[in-house]
């Protein structure tokens, strides 16, 4: 799977506001885990999708489908069809330019 980079900022209305982040952990089938921030999920051609940025000091953001399974439960799901992967970025570039 590719991974999209880019750059991404937030606007807090209260800057005394605290926001909370929610991380996750990647295991990758070779073994090697990455902790990434779940930056949010979207809906593209009627689909979820996750964005998850690596804490790993990279500008990398990974794309997954996003599927939920239970209250406050989900599963990655890996987006095997490269048209629609790219869909998913393009929609996913989209957001962000309109929140910049």
């Amino acid at each position: 799977m590719t991974d999209k980079e880019m750059g991404a900022g937030q606007n807090i209305p209260d800057a005394a506001a605290e926001e909370e982040v929610d991380f996750l952990t990647l295991e990758f089938d070779d073994g090697t885990e990455v902790e990434c921030e779940i930056m949010g999920v979207f809906d593209c051609d009627g689909k979820e999708y996750i964005a998850l940025i690596p804490n790993d000091k990279s500008d990398d953001v990974f794309i997954y489908g996003y599927k939920e399974v239970g209250d406050e439960e989900f599963e990655l799901v890996d987006i095997d069809d490269d048209e629609e992967f790219e869909r998913a970025v393009a929609e996913f570039d989209k957001i962000v330019e309109e929140e910049a």
